[in-house]
């Protein structure tokens, strides 16, 4: 079995190096994950790309918190965003994609919307994020992807969890072949992620592999909880070493 790709999602500047020390293959960069993820600024994004090796830098680009209806002026903040980024310098030369998704109403794909972004990534790798599990037909939406170019969908297979998804993730997967990839993500852990790629085939994973930390100020408030979340080296390094094992 050929290898299976670790995606790590984060907003903590440190965690990137974490990440590629712990063998992380891509990063989602992102910020307000509380939120679900939003944007990064950009000064964050030069900053990662400054700093990254080899690591992939796929950059969540995603204008407001709620859902993934978004009106003419947010598609046009999107879409400079997208541009801003492209035109950063990288000077590693490192892969950098997008994470982008848009849906109507009825929760179907909101393919101008989707065509729109896809088109200002130029080159650029694009994946759908998880508004993916929203889709009522979800089999139909991978077929209205893959046409528009799109390189990977992030999806748990529709559930709460990529375990209890597993079986609709499996048949993605047949469905995708070589067009897009199924990146699984959902409550992936060290502990369950051997048996999810046993069980599905899907040949990248994505996780959050978050810790607490204590808040560095001693005064808190509403902004501030007294904790944070960072990214945790271990649990990036159990997650790698556990994919490693389920490739040899």
């Amino acid at each position: 079995m050929s290898g299976v790709l670790v995606e790590i999602c984060l907003e903590d500047l440190a965690g990137v190096r974490l990440a590629e020390d712990a063998g992380a293959d891509r990063i989602e960069l992102c910020s307000a994950l509380s939120d679900g993820g939003l944007t990064p600024s950009i000064g964050t994004v030069a900053t990662v790309l400054r700093s990254v090796g080899r690591m992939g830098v796929n950059v969540l680009v995603r204008q407001r918190a709620g859902d993934f209806v978004f009106d003419a002026a947010e598609l046009a903040a999107m879409v400079a965003d997208i541009h801003a980024v492209r035109a950063l310098p990288n000077p590693r030369g490192v892969a950098v994609g997008f994470v982008v998704g848009a849906l109507r109403p009825d929760g179907s794909v909101d393919v101008d919307a989707t065509r729109t972004l896809v088109a200002a990534c130029g080159d650029a790798a694009v994946t759908f994020h998880k508004a993916f599990d929203q889709v009522p037909d979800r089999a139909a939406a991978l077929e209205e992807l893959a046409a528009l170019g799109v390189a990977r969908i992030l999806t748990s297979g529709g559930a709460a969890t990529t375990l209890e998804g597993a079986d609709e993730l499996a048949a993605l997967v047949v469905q995708a072949g070589e067009r897009i990839v199924v990146l699984a993500g959902g409550g992936v852990r060290p502990g369950n992620v051997a048996d999810l790629v046993r069980r599905t085939g899907v040949r990248e994973v994505h996780l959050r592999a978050a810790a607490t930390v204590a808040s560095g100020s001693l005064a808190t408030s509403a902004y501030d909880s007294g904790h944070r979340q960072v990214t945790s080296q271990a649990i990036v390094a159990a997650v790698v070493d556990a994919v490693r094992e389920v490739a040899a």
